[in-house]
């Protein structure tokens, strides 16, 4: 794999995980969300006048993937409510390549090695850790709600990045991911209009215009350049490496939210992040 398209990862591992801590520190995700995913394409959007759109051979694949995209936005929005950063984003993001093995062993016939199999187990060893880190407070049991979601966001994760891999192998990856992002709000407009009125929507965008515009633009920004590095280089292979983003994430929510077990979630965001790299270095 070129130093160029880990380069790319590292960067866009940055970007991903800072957005998903302003995400979490805004006051009502839904609207952050909407208004991210509206802000975020119309800032990249002379880019399409530039590199053209998307090939017409993956549009279904787009629409697809779309949905899965909203649904994840969705999830996360209600992870985020009352879980803990630093448990939400490195058990979602950790545990997306091992799914992703087990869809290349379903649907594409990919085996594997023993070194995939080792990550695996490595990977589920630092989502106990981390799932688990309030066991080691008296009186306390582990946030079974944000596990759950958390999961169900590696669920989706998983399924969106085997369909994006594939798009962009097919055409150029900012277009793709601009007229994906435009797909979410044309989606959603409708139900939260409907949810919470559009004063409601506007005081929240003139409340806190560039925390939101901050969200769209990196979102755009770390998924572009993800897919440059997918298009360039195996999937399985960029998108573990990607997910060095876990090991930042817990340490944002240790270090900047003050959350509990920061060093213990550490420890397990890292055993995480090893196993993603057994994967892609053995896998």
């Amino acid at each position: 794999m070129s130093l160029f398209a880990i380069g790319l990862l590292l960067v866009a591992a940055v970007l991903h995980a800072t957005w998903n801590l302003l995400l979490k520190r805004a006051g009502e995700k839904y609207i952050a969300v909407w208004w991210s995913s509206i802000i975020g394409p119309l800032a990249f959007l002379p880019a399409i006048f530039i590199a053209g759109f998307p090939s017409s051979a993956i549009w279904h694949i787009l629409l697809i993937s779309a949905l899965f995209e909203i649904a994840y936005y969705i999830v996360l929005a209600e992870a985020y409510k009352d879980s803990d950063f630093s448990l939400v984003y490195p058990m979602g993001r950790g545990a997306a390549p091992a799914l992703i093995a087990v869809w290349a062993a379903l649907f594409l016939h990919e085996r594997f090695t023993p070194g995939g199999l080792i990550g695996i187990i490595v990977i589920v060893g630092g989502l106990l850790i981390i799932g688990g880190s309030n066991i080691f407070q008296a009186q306390s049991r582990p946030h079974l709600r944000g596990i759950l979601l958390a999961l169900l966001l590696a669920l989706l994760i998983s399924i969106y990045s085997i369909l994006d891999g594939i798009a962009v192998k097919q055409t150029a990856a900012l277009p793709y991911v601009i007229v994906l992002f435009f797909c979410v709000p044309i989606f959603t407009s409708p139900l939260i209009l409907r949810q919470y009125g559009w004063n409601r929507l506007k005081n929240e965008l003139s409340a806190h215009p560039w925390a939101l515009a901050a969200i769209g633009v990196l979102t755009i920004g770390a998924y572009s350049l993800a897919l440059w590095a997918y298009s360039i280089s195996p999937l399985g292979y960029a998108g573990s490496i990607r997910e060095v983003s876990v090991v930042m994430a817990a340490y944002a929510g240790w270090q900047f939210l003050g959350e509990k077990f920061g060093g213990l979630r550490m420890l397990g965001a890292a055993i995480i992040f090893a196993g993603i790299m057994v994967i892609a270095l053995w896998g």
